[in-house]
C-alpha cells in the first residue's frame, strides 16, 4: 500500500488547497469533533438505552480505526439498488454474498452494511466476527417504467435475529414518496432502539427538479444539510450522505425556507466548508456524519477516495464508506483502496479545518 505521502501526493495541484485550508465559517470549535469518547460524550447522556449504547460501542470500537472516533463501513447493497448483473459484472465474486463479508474483514472495517439476505445466510458464521449493519430497504429497479421509491425488504425483528449491531435505511428526501418513507423508517428506528441496535440512515435528496438549467442540486450543501437535520431528527445515530458540490439549491429552486446566512457566513465554496455545513446540521456533530465514496471511475477512484476522505476528515466528518470503489475490482485492490481511505483518518498531521 501507498505511505500516506504517496496518498497525498495523488492531490497535484489541489493538495495545498485541501491540506492548508482554514475554516472561517463554522470555527471547528463549533462542532463536536470525532473522538474516542464519542459514546459517552454524546449517546451515553440521549435517551438510547443500555444495548443500544454497547451495540454503539462496537461499531466504533471495531476495525483498523476502532477507537478513534471513525468509521470505516463496507456498504454493498447495489445488488438490489442498482441490479445485481449491473453491479457485480466487473468482479462477479460478488455475486457471492460471503466474498462482501470477506473483504470487510480483511480490509479491517468497523462493519459491514448489506442486503437483508445477504447477511441472513451468513449470520451464523461471521455476525461474531464483525458488526453486521443490515439494509432493510432499497430501491428496486425491476419495476418498469422505473420508479425510485424505498420499499422495505426486511424487519427489524429479522435483524436482530441475524445478530446485527444496527439497521440501515434510506429516505429519499424531496421525493414524493418521502413523507411516508420517513414515517416507516422514523418506526423502524424506534423499533431498533428499543431491542438494543443502532441505527445509520442513508439521507439523499430525490427529485427531477432538482435540476436546474443543467446543474444538479441533489448535492447542494443546503439541500443535503437538511436532509441530514431531518434524519437526526429521526434519531439516526450515523448519518451517511453524499459529498456536497454545490450550494444554493433553496433559492435557485426557488422553494423551501433559506436565509442569506446560510450561504455567505455559515458557507462558502470551498469544498471543506460545504461540508462542514453538513456536519453543522448533524447536531453539530453530535451525531457522526460519513461521506459517500460514489461510483467507480477506474484508474482515478484511489485519488477521488483520497480527496473525499480529506474533506470529510477536515470538515468535522467521520468517515468515508467505499462500496463500489472497492468491490467493482480485484478483491485486494479493493482491500488496498479501503486501507488508504483508513490512512487519512490514522493520520494526525491531517487536522480539522
Amino acid at each position: 500500500m501507498k505511505n500516506i505521502r504517496q496518498l497525498l501526493d495523488l492531490l497535484g495541484d489541489d493538495k495545498e488547497n485541501l491540506l492548508n485550508h482554514v475554516c472561517k465559517t463554522i470555527p471547528k470549535e463549533q462542532i463536536n469533533l470525532p473522538s474516542s469518547n464519542h459514546v459517552d460524550d454524546f449517546f451515553l447522556p440521549s435517551n438510547r438505552n443500555g444495548q443500544t449504547l454497547r451495540s454503539l460501542a462496537q461499531l466504533y470500537q471495531h476495525g483498523r480505526l476502532g477507537g478513534t472516533g471513525y468509521l470505516s463501513i463496507l456498504p454493498v447493497d447495489q445488488g438490489v439498488e442498482h441490479t445485481a448483473g449491473s453491479s457485480f459484472s466487473p468482479n462477479p465474486i460478488y455475486f457471492d454474498p460471503e466474498n462482501i463479508v470477506k473483504l470487510a474483514i480483511e480490509a479491517d472495517c468497523n462493519a459491514v452494511a448489506s442486503t437483508m439476505g445477504g447477511l441472513a445466510m451468513l449470520s451464523r458464521k461471521y455476525a461474531h466476527k464483525i458488526p453486521f449493519v443490515v439494509k432493510l430497504n432499497h430501491n428496486e429497479l425491476m419495476t418498469y417504467p422505473n420508479k425510485f421509491d424505498q420499499i422495505m425488504f426486511g424487519s427489524v425483528r429479522d435483524a436482530w435475529n441475524m445478530g446485527a449491531v444496527a439497521v440501515g435505511a434510506t429516505v429519499y428526501f424531496g421525493s414524493a414518496e418521502s413523507d411516508r418513507q420517513m414515517i416507516e423508517v422514523a418506526k423502524a428506528f424506534e423499533e431498533a432502539h428499543s431491542l438494543g441496535m443502532a441505527t445509520i440512515l442513508w439521507c439523499y435528496t430525490r427529485n427531477d427538479a432538482f435540476v436546474k438549467d443543467g446543474v444538479d442540486y441533489h448535492t447542494a450543501a443546503d439541500l443535503t444539510g437538511q436532509a441530514n437535520h431531518l434524519g437526526v431528527t429521526i434519531q439516526a445515530d450515523i448519518i451517511k450522505q453524499k459529498m456536497a458540490i454545490n450550494n444554493g439549491g433553496f433559492t435557485t429552486i426557488k422553494f423551501g425556507k433559506a436565509n442569506a446566512l446560510m450561504y455567505d457566513k455559515l458557507c462558502s465554496d470551498h469544498p471543506i466548508d460545504l461540508c462542514r455545513y453538513q456536519v453543522l446540521n448533524c447536531y453539530s456533530g453530535r451525531i457522526s456524519m460519513i461521506n459517500s465514496g460514489g461510483e467507480s471511475k477506474g484508474a482515478s477512484d484511489l485519488t477521488e477516495a483520497v480527496r473525499t476522505a480529506i474533506i470529510n476528515k477536515r470538515a468535522g466528518g467521520a468517515g468515508v464508506i467505499m462500496g463500489r470503489k472497492a468491490f467493482q475490482r480485484p478483491f485486494f485492490e479493493g482491500v488496498e483502496l479501503i486501507h488508504a481511505v483508513q490512512e487519512v483518518y490514522l493520520t494526525k498531521e491531517i487536522k480539522i479545518a
